[in-house]
């Protein structure tokens, strides 16, 4: 197994591989590149009063941190009440419909915290933000990413939840959760979502009291169609499985598929490997 950093010799396999479910193989053995450890890191935590804003802010952080810039993640009221509620986490910087939390990774401190509190200070000026904290301790650092990672333990706290992975167009990205807002209405006790901006990654959750057959015949394929109108992706993340397959023909051409179906079989003509997964079987 070679570990070349760049082999341009016939088809690159590895890439059928990634995201296959184990539908194609198993993996026996791997060949890992590993990034050297940023010297230094810095986050600004931000509220925000309306989506635009935060596009607007998003749009900023592109340019003025650039080449430092490592993760934005955004983070609705409704998550940030679940946290609070849930796990006693609460916002340092007060309440606001919208947060952002901007992360930069380099090798120059002083430098790195410059940009980052230029940023924070261009978005003042302009009105992009309401509030928000620059942080380069480790520990307050860690305290902060924490408020956006727990967000999925509340889960089993919440009821049931409906947990959906979505890619969307910026321009849509949280407008698909408005609109489950009002889709659901009283059927869910609450419709939150957060998620990593930077590729259009949405993690939209609906909770319920109780799983119900109804509420997800009521869901489903609703929000996938609304999806696919949208000009997105049903799982950016989590793959398909076996829940999502009947809807894999939905948002992928037939010839896609078909294609996808003969590789299945040219490397698994037993259909052994992950049964029932991708593919809808009636």
């Amino acid at each position: 197994m070679p570990a070349d950093y760049k082999d341009n010799t016939g088809y690159h396999l590895k890439h059928l591989f990634i995201g296959s479910e184990g539908t194609l193989g198993f993996v026996t053995k791997v060949a890992v590149q590993c990034p050297t450890k940023p010297n230094c890191q810095n986050l600004a935590f931000l509220g925000l009063d309306t989506y635009e804003n935060v596009l607007e802010t998003f749009k900023a952080s592109k340019g003025c941190l650039s080449e430092i810039l490592s993760a934005t993640e955004v983070i609705d009221r409704e998550s940030m009440d679940v946290v609070r509620e849930h796990l006693n986490l609460r916002s340092p910087i007060g309440e606001y419909p919208y947060y952002l939390l901007v992360e930069t990774s380099g090798s120059r401190d002083e430098h790195d915290q410059d940009k980052l509190n230029r940023f924070v200070e261009m978005c003042l000026e302009k009105g992009f933000i309401l509030g928000g904290t620059v942080v380069t301790e480790p520990s307050k650092f860690k305290d902060i990413w924490s408020i956006r990672e727990k967000i999925p333990e509340t889960f089993k706290r919440e009821g049931y939840v409906f947990c959906y992975d979505f890619t969307l167009p910026l321009q849509n990205y949280y407008k698909l959760v408005h609109e489950m807002r009002q889709y659901m209405g009283d059927r869910a006790h609450r419709v939150f979502g957060f998620g990593h901006l930077g590729d259009g990654n949405l993690h939209l959750q609906i909770s319920v009291k109780e799983f119900d057959r109804d509420v997800v015949d009521y869901i489903e394929p609703h929000i996938f169609n609304r999806v696919k109108e949208m000009k997105g992706s049903i799982s950016s993340e989590h793959g398909i499985g076996f829940l999502k397959a009947k809807y894999l023909p939905m948002i992928k051409d037939p010839s896609a598929v078909q294609l996808m179906r003969h590789l299945k079989a040219s490397l698994d003509p037993n259909g052994i490997l992950n049964p029932y997964k991708i593919f809808y079987h009636s």
